[in-house]
């Protein structure tokens, strides 16, 4: 794999839409877990789609920081899942409407299997960066 470091950032932004425990308590909330931490819905979307153009091109990313097919196929529902989940809410909507879209479970079981995909451990309450 060429991008070691990138392909952490997209694991920890996979976790993130994995985690309905961290989405409330840190994209809701702002329960942060130390000070000089961010995080929330907008970050982790573009860290998928444009920063490592993982969700916008799945293809592209095999072998950069994607290691298998698997793992692209994963992708793929993760992407049509969020699209569908974003383009319900509406664009600029606050995280708290994305989180209330009756097609959000559906990202969050989408980001769980790229996870097992990925070969990542579920954290119980997302990533603690």
């Amino acid at each position: 794999m060429k991008l070691p470091e990138m392909r952490a950032e997209v694991v920890s932004a996979v976790q993130a839409l994995a985690s309905p425990e961290h989405q409330q308590r840190v994209w809701i909330d702002r329960t942060y877990p130390h000070p000089d931490y961010y995080d929330d819905l907008t970050l982790n979307v573009h860290i998928l789609y444009d920063d490592t153009t993982v969700l916008a091109s799945p293809e592209a990313a095999l072998g950069n920081t994607l290691a298998s097919e698997q793992e692209v196929r994963a992708m793929q529902e993760l992407a049509h899942a969020l699209d569908a989940a974003l383009d319900d809410a509406g664009a600029d909507a606050p995280d708290a409407e994305y989180l209330r879209s009756p097609l959000w479970p559906q990202v969050v079981t989408a980001a769980q299997a790229a996870l097992a995909a990925l070969g990542e451990p579920e954290l119980r309450n997302g990533p603690s960066a």
